[in-house]
């Protein structure tokens, strides 16, 4: 388990120093995972080699969300008096959100014609 841990550590570096050098606006864990499918794309016993780390660490990703929930509890009172402020952001951005989905799927669903032309 600890060299597949270490693959994908390393390609987690990979990704983080490849987006710091060349200044890509994406975050170098997304650079990392997509060389670990190009690996695997490559070399299908890549797969298999970390499949059993990539499950445990799946399995206890919950974990992850206990230092974001201690955060919400240690700033509680401030959360109390923002509360307006907050809810408003969420509403809109939700809003926003459902808005411009709805009208990309309307863009990418409209008919072409025969040529694939639009009509």
């Amino acid at each position: 388990m600890l060299r597949p841990l270490l693959l994908l550590i390393a390609l987690q570096f990979l990704g983080e120093a490849t987006v710091r050098l060349l200044a890509v606006p994406v975050p170098g864990p997304v650079v990392g995972l997509t060389a670990l499918v190009a690996l695997c794309a490559a070399w299908p016993a890549v797969f298999g080699f970390v499949e059993d780390t990539a499950e445990a660490l799946l399995k206890h990703l919950s974990l992850l969300f206990v230092p974001a929930g201690v955060g919400v509890l240690q700033h509680l009172g401030l959360l109390a008096r923002e509360w307006w402020p907050i809810a408003g952001v969420l509403v809109l951005s939700t809003a926003i959100t459902l808005v411009a989905t709805a009208l990309t799927f309307q863009w990418l669903a409209r008919p072409a014609g025969p040529d694939g032309s639009e009509p």
